[in-house]
């Protein structure tokens, strides 16, 4: 399949030009909007017993892990300070749970601690990194010593739950999840702009992202531990990706979602801000595009990928930069390369096999284009027609060597 230009539905209008207002409201109209509840959460509070637990969470009552949550797994070090917490009685926050059904909830806030939990009461979890009981050092559930058993199964989890009655339909559901899981969020751990993205939108685009980003060449390029035949089976990703910084921030979903809001970024003056660019493509294409051309864009994204890790190998998306010790490949992978490649790549997908036969020389002219325009691929220029001209600098080499190839007489 070629790719020139945009598919059908494809573009987006990105700019703006409306202009948006907070009405002035009088102090009467003011009271009457709190008055009404419009935007008000019913919630009810809840105390579980540790034992439980594993029980509830195995029931299929609990969601743990809705599309707005974040990707992070403690570290072994971080749930045995859970359980050492317990152990000393020392308060530990209550989860936050969505009931979405009558009796059936989403985990908002609380993942890594049920986890815990489960882990722990599992006998999967051997404690370590304890500060202040290093005597349990390298011990399961099972074989604490009784009364110390004894005393954790006597602790509670206490969880604050958004009563299903909290909104008139599934819009405003979804509206109040993520302004509460943006809110409970806002003092832990900071969330990389794809996890805001992900609590702030809900479309099409979610799950198709984050299925892109298991491609196995994808992973190879960036570094990212790829699917092994377990997940690939049954969708269980292994503590090696769980662990990796990449997967943990949704980087690699950002990744994905940058090569194809890139496919119209070119020429958008307004929106030069990376970060303005993709939020507003994610929430207009979740918004817009068809389960069609999600499935159309994803094939794009394979082929693509695929074809420019067949030619270009490991280096797929290295740069050529000066360094003290010369002129060199930077050993690191590169958006700015990412960008370009991809997208000249792209444009080439009817001539795969001709790229694919030719990669030796594909590699050579690449590495000459780096070095006969090294002002281009600095890093320094990133204005939209900075961005267009290196797109088409790659666009360019490509087309050079398949109109040579075509030219060989056999």
């Amino acid at each position: 399949m070629a790719a020139r230009g945009l598919l059908d539905g494809e573009m987006l209008e990105l700019i703006s030009t409306a202009t948006t207002e907070s009405p002035s409201l009088s102090p009467e109209e003011i009271v009457k909007k709190y008055t009404s509840g419009d935007v008000r959460i019913v919630t009810e509070q809840g105390r579980t017993q540790l034992p439980e637990l594993p029980s509830i969470i195995t029931s299929g009552r609990y969601q743990l892990q809705p599309d707005y949550q974040r990707r992070r797994r403690w570290s072994q070090e971080k749930q045995s300070r859970l359980i050492e917490s317990f152990i000393m009685n020392v308060p530990v926050p209550p989860i936050f749970l969505y009931e979405y059904d009558y009796a059936k909830y989403e985990v908002m806030d609380g993942l890594q601690r049920l986890t815990a939990l489960g882990d722990f009461y599992s006998d999967k979890l051997i404690l370590t990194g304890l500060e202040y009981w290093s005597e349990l050092e390298g011990m399961s559930y099972s074989t604490l010593p009784l009364q110390i058993r004894q005393g954790i199964d006597r602790r509670y989890l206490s969880s604050i739950v958004l009563l299903y009655e909290t909104a008139r339909d599934d819009e405003q559901a979804n509206r109040l999840k993520q302004l509460v899981f943006e809110r409970i969020n806002t003092g832990g751990i900071s969330l990389s702009f794809q996890e805001q993205r992900n609590a702030a939108s809900r479309g099409l685009l979610n799950d198709k992202l984050a299925e892109l980003a298991r491609t196995p060449s994808f992973c190879l390029a960036w570094g990212i531990p790829g699917p092994d035949d377990v997940e690939l089976e049954t969708g269980t990703v292994r503590e090696e990706v769980t662990s990796d910084p990449r997967y943990q921030s949704m980087e690699d979903i950002e990744m994905v979602l940058r090569f194809f809001a890139h496919r119209q970024r070119t020429g958008v003056g307004a929106l030069r801000n990376m970060r303005t660019f993709l939020d507003t493509y994610w929430r207009k294409a979740n918004a817009e595009f068809s389960t069609t051309l999600v499935d159309e864009l994803s094939n794009l994204f394979v082929d693509t990928m695929n074809l420019a890790y067949d030619v270009l190998g490991e280096r797929v998306f290295y740069i050529r930069r000066d360094r003290p010790q010369g002129r060199i490949w930077v050993p690191r992978p590169t958006l700015l390369a990412y960008d370009c490649v991809m997208s000249a790549f792209s444009q080439h997908l009817d001539v795969a096999e001709r790229l694919r036969e030719n990669a030796a020389l594909v590699r050579e002219r690449l590495e000459k284009l780096y070095d006969e325009h090294k002002s281009d691929f600095d890093g320094r220029r990133t204005d939209p027609q900075d961005v267009k001209r290196r797109d088409e600098l790659v666009s360019s080499m490509l087309q050079e060597v398949v109109s040579e190839d075509s030219t060989k007489t056999f």
